[in-house]
């Protein structure tokens, strides 16, 4: 078996993912909170690379278009136009207001999308806008004291590509953009989205060592150690918050 990953999780050969798949998890979670009259917005859509893999378990949780009254995927960069996950792409620029009413959304998810705000005070109160009372935002998203993070903290922004490049060859260059981290800890989500007005469930978890390519040496490494790091050093975190209704807690 030369895939190093099935070394490590010969589940995979069940249904294609493994027990440390986050993915599965993420969408998963998504998935119970929708029903078909559900509004939501893919915030940080793209181009929708996911739709780029062979169809699988993985990829139609992830596509969830079609199971829902309507998806709206919203993106700074004009490439979502051509995300086919979508219903409808907006082009929107932090400051801009969103091009959908006051409390029509459902559910908003953001996946690796929020290591990349320059300045939540642009985006929060937007998605707070958008967002019905009772619905929720879901981010997938590196934990800013993750090695994921602080690996990518090391390296500066417009070498970002090149090094991606060699650990991850089938990853395009056009998929890679600057990281700022602040939206990417616990503590910085409750400044941003206070109790208030919102229920904040998060946690940090380590997945599959993906990040290496095909490398034995820092596959297996990074899998032994990170299992041996405290949960709040975990590579990633997985936010999902719930806007408040009016007098409630």
């Amino acid at each position: 078996m030369s895939n190093p990953l099935k070394r490590l999780y010969p589940e995979i050969e069940v249904g294609g993912y493994s027990r440390d798949d986050k993915t599965a998890e993420f969408y998963g979670r998504i998935n119970a909170l929708l029903t078909p009259e559900s509004v939501v917005v893919d915030f940080g859509a793209g181009r929708g690379g996911f739709m780029d893999d062979p169809d699988s378990y993985l990829r139609r949780l992830q596509l969830i278009r079609g199971r829902v009254a309507r998806v709206v995927g919203i993106d700074i960069d004009p490439i979502v136009k051509e995300n086919p996950s979508v219903d409808e792409a907006q082009v929107w620029q932090p400051g801009e207001r969103i091009d959908l009413p006051d409390e029509s959304v459902d559910l908003v998810f953001s996946d690796y999308t929020f290591e990349h705000v320059d300045d939540p005070s642009l985006v929060v109160p937007e998605l707070q806008r958008i967002l019905k009372p009772g619905g929720w935002i879901c981010a997938r998203t590196p934990n800013k004291w993750g090695y994921i993070a602080l690996g990518a903290r090391m390296v500066p922004n417009k070498m970002h590509a090149r090094v991606l490049e060699r650990l991850q060859p089938a990853r395009a260059e056009r998929d890679v953009f600057p990281t700022r981290y602040r939206m990417n800890t616990l503590g910085a989500l409750r400044q941003q989205f206070p109790e208030r007005w919102w229920k904040v469930t998060g946690y940090t978890v380590n997945g599959e060592p993906v990040y290496f390519g095909s490398s034995r040496v820092l596959i297996y490494g990074v899998y032994g150690v990170s299992k041996l790091l405290p949960q709040k050093l975990g590579a990633m975190c997985m936010f999902f918050v719930q806007k408040r209704r009016v007098g409630t807690n």
